[in-house]
């Protein structure tokens, strides 16, 4: 009797053994050489798939059914239908199905001919898995990145691997299948991909893990930004979009308080993604307020389309999770402004010569508040060790330090430029919080700043080996040759070719801007140029372009009418002095791009709600990083209390609106801002020659007639024309006029 307890025990046993093996969930993972594993030297260990085995754990069993250059085409060059992990892959008969195609239908051979074939063929292939298991779930995936070192990729490749995304996500659509985005985690590294298309292990773990998310809806619980923390501000005046993730289909709920009352709250879902937004109320400027976030799950009837009640211990997961909080305290409405460029933004208050006084404003702006973000390591003449070669890879160059309110303390380590802009609108605006992020980089360049999808579409040819190329300037490739140096060493440990820097193309963008999280700033204060003065016809385009790029990322689906009638305005740091050969020319190029209708003597307009700030009568002959930042900021904020902020004031000194020939052999200028005009020194004329004599200077009103006995017939006028000037043309106000150069026609 005790043998046939024991016997039956055991049966009993090995039956809920095989019950449980059998209700494990079968996951198919079908692609090409991504899914495969072409080129790790392990795929067996490091492929997505095994990765995907290992998080999943024990209740899963992943397979891989990738195979190198399969095409979703069946009349492509290697369609997958044809091949045997297609039939293996119907024969497991999958609960989930993961697919991953659409990489090798870019290549010539495929999509030119084919592509009106890619979303019935693709809807075939998921009613294939739909046959052998009616209930299977479908995740489609957007295709993984090709970057700009592909051979192909300008001449079709970029193209071509657009259009296939858009096809995926109909189809995504049409079949009532969920779509996975495995382009935007990788995109922002291509350090990842050794042959521009290929992920390496650590991308392949990338990989793995947004498809782990998606299968399971666990994104790491509620987050947002790394910007949104206690002390922040927030826009004023206007619907406020905010952003962020959860996991998969939690209820989030916002509640606004202040002094213990709500003032407003509302709620929302997170998506099958994790995204989640909702639409926040107008809110006049004032605080302090505290605003909480929480994510609560669901119960388990959301959660059956994905995950079936025969898989119990997915929806305990999700649906027994503790909910999570988010709190940010002494949160004010305002405006919030951006502080970027390179070194001159990045120099502190510490560091320039009105330390005191700034220090002692400091005590008394309670409305200004201030977020920096200091690089983790300076580019300076050094070689960088390992741990900043890694965290500089994985885009955690930059040292997110969060809010503060403005004190001795606080800004001592802030940027004099954005602290004194910061200043002078508080004191104009008194009752409006002033919020000013600051995230300046030493030598950065503009292509730095500027997102890869508008460079790869725009200007792709910056991105192929930029530090042995020839559109960065000499002295920034080689700085950045010699921090990487470690990484260059093919004897090192951390040898990588592809390693990153804050120089190259993209990577302050991806580094410092996307982690803003479309923050619906109100301007930027901008001071570059140094590190790209070599160039200016190149450094015309990427300035476009980087305009162009930010407003396209920090614009928001609810703005107000003002918004919408005024991009977002740039406030732009003209070089200063110092005597290098191409300064004057740039000078006068950002003159020329910050140029507006009221001057016509261009033969163009400049771009748009973009303006200058001439520094030019600050510079130190022997020192770029000049020690006078405090006029820097407040001739920022003039021009920003004009054109944003509709104040009736001079923000600029003078600034030519037309220039004639006279009767006498003279050039006469006329001026805007001319109000007390004084200048007596800096103006050069030049015949059809083109050689530049001093001028003779009269001023009548707000004209100033040029002259030189050494030029008879005069059509070319230069004013401030050397790196280092002192060419001295002012208004009453004390603002000093800007380099430029026109012809007299």
């Amino acid at each position: 009797m005790k043998n046939k307890s024991i016997l039956l025990i055991i049966t009993l046993c090995l039956c809920v053994c095989s019950s449980q093996a059998a209700e494990k969930i079968k996951v198919a993972c079908v692609g090409n050489s991504v899914t495969y594993g072409y080129g790790l030297q392990d795929r067996e260990h490091d492929s997505y798939p095994v990765r995907l085995q290992q998080m999943l754990g024990e209740g899963y069993e992943v397979q891989n059914f990738g195979h190198s250059g399969a095409t979703l085409l069946y009349k492509g060059h290697r369609p997958y239908i044809g091949l045997p992990e297609f039939h293996q892959a119907l024969d497991f008969k999958p609960d989930w199905v993961v697919i991953h195609l659409g990489l090798n239908d870019t290549d010539p051979r495929n999509w030119p001919d084919w592509k009106e074939e890619f979303i019935p063929n693709y809807r075939a292939l998921i009613d294939s898995f739909r046959l052998v298991n009616p209930e299977a779930r479908i995740l489609v995936c957007k295709m993984t990145p090709i970057f700009d070192r592909h051979p192909r990729f300008q001449s079709g490749t970029r193209d071509w691997h657009a259009q296939v995304q858009k096809a995926i996500e109909q189809v995504a659509q049409g079949a009532g299948a969920q779509l996975i985005d495995l382009f935007t985690p990788l995109h922002s590294r291509p350090d990842l991909f050794p042959d521009a298309l290929h992920p390496n292990p650590e991308g392949a773990k990338i990989l793995a893990k947004t498809v782990y998310s998606a299968l399971t809806g666990d994104y790491g619980g509620l987050q947002l930004p790394p910007v949104y923390s206690s002390g922040m501000v927030l826009p004023r005046d206007e619907p406020l979009l905010l952003e962020g993730r959860a996991n998969a289909r939690s209820k989030i709920r916002r509640v606004l308080s202040k002094d213990g009352k709500v003032v407003d709250e509302g709620e929302t879902f997170s998506r099958a993604d994790g995204s989640w937004s909702m639409e926040m109320s107008e809110m006049k400027a004032g605080g302090p307020y505290t605003l909480t976030i929480t994510a609560k799950p669901l119960n388990p009837d959301h959660y059956r389309f994905y995950y079936p009640e025969k898989y119990p211990y997915l929806l305990d997961n999700l649906t027994k999770a503790e909910p999570q909080t988010l709190t940010i305290d002494s949160l004010y409405f305002g405006d919030i402004w951006l502080a970027s460029g390179q070194s001159n933004m990045e120099l502190r208050v510490d560091q320039c010569n009105t330390l005191e006084q700034d220090l002692a404003d400091a005590k008394r702006l309670t409305n200004l508040h201030i977020y920096n973000m200091p690089a983790r390591a300076r580019t300076d003449a050094v070689e960088w060790d390992d741990s900043v070669l890694a965290y500089t890879n994985q885009l955690r160059h930059m040292d997110f330090q969060g809010w503060k309110t403005a004190s001795p303390e606080s800004v001592r380590s802030f940027s004099a430029v954005a602290f004194n802009f910061g200043r002078v609108l508080c004191d104009s605006l008194p009752d409006v919080p002033i919020g000013i992020i600051c995230n300046a980089v030493g030598g950065s360049t503009t292509e730095s700043w500027i997102d890869r999808s508008t460079l790869e579409w725009e200007f792709p040819n910056i991105l192929r080996d930029w530090r042995n190329g020839d559109f960065g300037q000499p002295w920034a490739r080689g700085r950045m040759t010699q921090n990487i140096a470690h990484a260059l060493n093919k004897e090192s440990a951390a040898y990588n070719p592809l390693q990153r820097h804050p120089y190259e193309p993209a990577y302050l963008f991806e580094a410092a801007i996307a982690p803003l999280g479309h923050l619906p700033i109100r301007g930027v204060i901008w001071y570059q140029g140094e590190s790209n003065a070599h160039n200016i016809e190149v450094h015309e385009r990427l300035f476009t372009l980087l305009e162009q790029s930010w407003r396209k990322f920090f614009a928001q689906r609810w703005r107000s009418e003002f918004h919408k009638k005024h991009p977002l305005p740039f406030y732009v740091v003209q070089l200063s002095s110092l005597p290098r050969p191409s300064w004057p020319a740039f000078r006068d190029s950002q003159r020329r791009l910050a140029i507006h209708p009221t001057f016509r003597g261009d033969d163009r307009e400049g771009l748009p709600d973009t303006w200058i700030a001439v520094t030019s009568d600050l510079g130190d002959p022997n020192d770029v990083h000049y020690r006078t930042k405090r006029p820097v900021g407040e001739r920022l904020a003039l021009q920003a209390l004009k054109h944003t902020y509709g104040h009736e004031l001079v923000c600029e000194g003078p600034t030519l609106r037309f220039a004639g020939r006279g009767m006498d052999n003279d050039i006469f200028l006329h001026f805007d801002n001319a109000d007390g005009l004084t200048c007596t020194k800096g103006f050069e004329i030049a015949a059809y020659d083109g050689m530049f004599h001093p001028a003779d200077i009269k001023i009548e009103g707000d004209k100033i007639l040029l002259s030189s006995p050494a030029v008879k017939y005069p059509m070319l006028v230069r004013y401030g024309w050397s790196g280092f000037t002192d060419a001295d043309l002012r208004n009453k106000q004390g603002l000093p006029a800007s380099t430029f150069s026109t012809t007299v026609r």
